[in-house]
């Protein structure tokens, strides 16, 4: 995305966010999230009552004044628009709140072109906890069987071709990490071959905020890794040439491949409404189950902050039904 068209002061702010090494992801959103505040805020501030979103054509006329003239009503009516018009979730509508004020105290505290921060007293929709879906362990092998089975790239007659056999090697080896070490779509895409110690069993993936943290691999993630890496392409020069998972092209596999290859595989499990995410969610889940610490959890998963983590530590039902058969008053009979 580029920052064509953005008033001087957006582009500062984007700027300021890299800055701080905050994610590709991350200042994507910021733009997005910022861009349409800005073309409602012109909306609002509009004589003409017909005026819509999709009538403004730019906001790079867009100045300290203009900004300087939005207060905290102003705010609270474009939340009540996106909840209300744009039928937006309370975590989206969560997540846009959070964009303005970061924005809105940039400008106050760093630029400082503003007298007051409006969103400072701007306060974000209640958001109902929600329990982390889940693969079960039996689904989880299953899963991992197919993967492995190479089924997606068969031919008729049954048998793969080698060039399969390497879609297959690679598609197995993703789905173990996934499942395994809990990572991020988006660290899991990013990994480098340099990135690997089997020595040690370790691998290094960058996280958010581009933050470096070390994986501790098993011996599934090292057999899976071994065994794409014996029939992996090599690659002599380019950009891509160290990437570990490559696509057919032979450059570094893309985050919507992986999401549409995972899918594929949840789908022949009769699991299709899950996602490459929700293989994070399980690997935390299988391991606080088996007994891993929630603070071992924090570190493996990269969280910053231990209640994120704690949300894994919730009881499905059935550990609940079991909890109330094993009580020893359970065939009392009076």
């Amino acid at each position: 995305m580029t920052n064509d068209g953005l008033p001087q002061v957006l582009i500062d702010f984007l700027n300021y966010n890299a800055n701080l090494n905050k994610s590709k992801n991350s200042i994507n959103e910021y733009r997005y999230d910022l861009v349409r505040f800005l073309k409602y805020m012109k909306v609002l501030k509009s004589d003409n009552r017909k005026l819509t979103i999709d009538d403004i054509d730019t906001i790079a006329d867009i100045d300290a004044k203009f900004l300087s003239d939005i207060n905290l009503s102003d705010l609270y009516a474009y939340m009540t628009f996106l909840r209300d018009s744009c039928h937006n979730t309370a975590t989206s509508r969560a997540r846009k709140s959070a964009s303005i004020k970061g924005f809105f105290k940039y400008l106050y505290s760093k630029a400082k072109i503003i007298d007051n921060d409006p969103a400072k007293e701007l306060e974000n929709p209640k958001i109902g906890k929600r329990l982390p879906k889940y693969l079960t362990l039996t689904e989880s092998q299953e899963l991992l069987d197919i993967a492995k089975s190479g089924d997606k790239y068969k031919k008729r007659d049954g048998d793969l071709s080698d060039k399969k056999k390497i879609l297959a090697a690679r598609d197995y080896a993703m789905t173990t990490l996934f499942l395994n070490c809990g990572m991020r779509l988006s660290e899991l895409v990013s990994i480098n071959i340099d990135h690997i110690k089997f020595d040690e069993a370790i691998l290094t993936v960058i996280g958010k905020g581009n933050k470096e943290r070390t994986i501790y691999l098993n011996k599934a993630c090292t057999n899976a890794l071994n065994e794409y890496l014996a029939v992996r392409p090599n690659i002599s020069s380019g950009p891509d040439k160290n990437a570990l998972f490559l696509s057919e092209r032979k450059k570094r596999i893309s985050n919507r491949m992986v999401q549409t290859t995972i899918k594929d595989y949840l789908k022949s499990c009769g699991l299709g409404s899950y996602s490459t995410h929700k293989l994070r969610h399980t690997a935390a889940t299988l391991m606080y189950q088996n007994g891993v610490d929630v603070r071992a959890l924090q570190e493996i998963l990269g969280h910053e902050n231990i209640g994120t983590t704690e949300i894994y530590t919730h009881v499905d039902n059935y550990q609940i039904r079991q909890a109330v058969e094993n009580n020893p008053l359970a065939d009392y009979k009076g």
